[in-house]
């Protein structure tokens, strides 16, 4: 049995909150109110979509779907929801998992940096994603969700630490630096300002991932006819996206208000002062994703284990856990090392696979399992939601795309990565 502060720290404690402040510059090419309306509108939709999925988790009487995958295959089929649901959560579980490399070594390299300043030699990324990995080799032979649970308040408090930091620290940046911010585009051509909109729009896509784990989390809670696990798990998902908008919104606004359009991907490096603070801070974040990796690898770690169970005749045994868990964490190492690209992983992974994932598919398989009436306000409710997910999962991914073609272009492979575009 899971404690009762389990399912909102869960889902609350894997947003990558540093990272605020990226999309806020990028989302608010232009007009501020178009970017604040983004960040509302998605956090809106990705609530709703939430409350979906907890409630069609024990929609069928008797049975419970404990797998994102399980509930596709009850709307879509047995093989069609395998092939909709489990490439989809793939990519995002995987790509999450990437993106936590990149954020563990990036501040643990600012965190040597402000501890160190000169008188150390510089080390570059790279080693310090392999230190950050060095941790997941050990906690990824940890057996499942119940064996982590114990980290998730921890990490929660975290990221409302650090948020709050890089909040106050914003502020009084602004104060003591107002005239010297430059609130222009970083594009100059029509085509750089569009393209860097819907970059932005996917980092905003990437903060809501919740949906790809809330169903393995709800299954750690005990459920009877009269005490159903959706209530205690409703109230989790409502403490849990108050603590994401808590963390995500006042650093995302304070950070581009601060330093405007020199805003890096990651709003704790580009701070500085006060040193010791924002090394403190950085020092959060590396616990806050020690934590987060965890919680996404756990259902690829399933899904391997599985497949090779069943498919490959491999015995369940922990030699079979050692491994094909030491060769995953070890291959999401190797593409941090190769493609640190922080900010433009977010934009594609975020309309990519998060999209479908957490805008559109839940409000599919509610239209398929529940069938609304046509033209009522649920049935419309949920096709605006199709149509702004499918949207952005066509969108954003060009975005990502060409940050990231452009970034390769001037990269030099496993050397030090400045990731501010100009």
């Amino acid at each position: 049995m899971s404690p009762p502060w389990s399912a909102p720290a869960c889902l609350a404690f894997p947003t990558p909150c540093p990272s605020s402040a990226g999309p806020s510059q990028s989302i608010f090419h232009g007009d501020q109110g178009v970017g604040i309306t983004a960040l509302v509108l998605s956090w809106i939709i990705t609530v709703y979509t939430l409350w979906q999925m907890v409630e069609m988790h024990e929609m069928v009487p008797g049975k419970r779907f404990d797998r994102y995958h399980e509930l596709g295959q009850h709307a879509f089929g047995e093989k069609l929801g395998l092939w909709i649901v489990v490439p989809q959560q793939l990519v995002v579980e995987v790509g999450l998992n990437i993106v936590y490399m990149i954020t563990g070594g990036q501040s643990l390299q600012k965190f040597h940096k402000m501890v160190c300043d000169e008188r150390c030699k510089n080390i570059k990324l790279p080693y310090f994603i392999m230190i950050f990995a060095s941790v997941q080799f050990v906690l990824s032979q940890l057996p499942n969700f119940h064996s982590i649970s114990s980290i998730s308040l921890i990490a929660a408090v975290m990221s409302v630490s650090y948020s709050t930091i890089a909040f106050v620290a914003s502020a009084d940046h602004h104060r003591k630096n107002s005239a010297e911010v430059d609130y222009s585009l970083r594009a100059t051509t029509t085509p750089g300002k569009v393209f860097d909109f819907l970059g932005g729009l996917g980092d905003v896509a990437f903060t809501y991932a919740g949906h790809n784990v809330v169903l393995e989390i709800q299954a750690t809670i005990p459920s009877t006819p009269d005490k159903p696990s959706k209530k205690p798990m409703w109230k989790g998902v409502v403490v849990a996206y108050i603590i994401i908008a808590a963390c995500y919104f006042p650093v995302a606004l304070a950070g581009y208000w601060a330093f405007g359009n020199q805003v890096d991907e990651n709003i704790l490096i580009t701070l500085e002062k006060p040193w010791w603070l924002i090394a403190v801070a950085n020092m959060m974040v590396v616990v806050h994703v020690v934590g987060s990796y965890q919680v996404y690898a756990m259902p690829v770690f399933d899904m391997i284990e599985t497949v090779l169970v069943r498919k490959f005749w491999f015995t369940p045994d922990l030699r079979l856990r050692m491994i094909s868990r030491t060769v995953y964490v070890a291959f999401t190492m190797f593409v941090a090392m190769t493609f640190p690209f922080f900010s433009e992983l977010l934009s594609f992974f975020g309309g990519f696979a998060f999209a479908p994932t957490s805008y559109f598919l839940p409000c599919i398989m509610w239209l398929i399992i529940c069938k609304p009436k046509r033209f009522s306000l649920s049935w419309f409710t949920n096709w605006t939601c199709i149509f702004i997910g499918v949207s952005l999962m066509i969108l954003a991914p060009i975005g990502g795309l060409r940050q990231i073609i452009l970034k390769v272009k001037t990269y030099k492979f496993y050397q030090d990565y400045h990731g501010l575009s100009h």
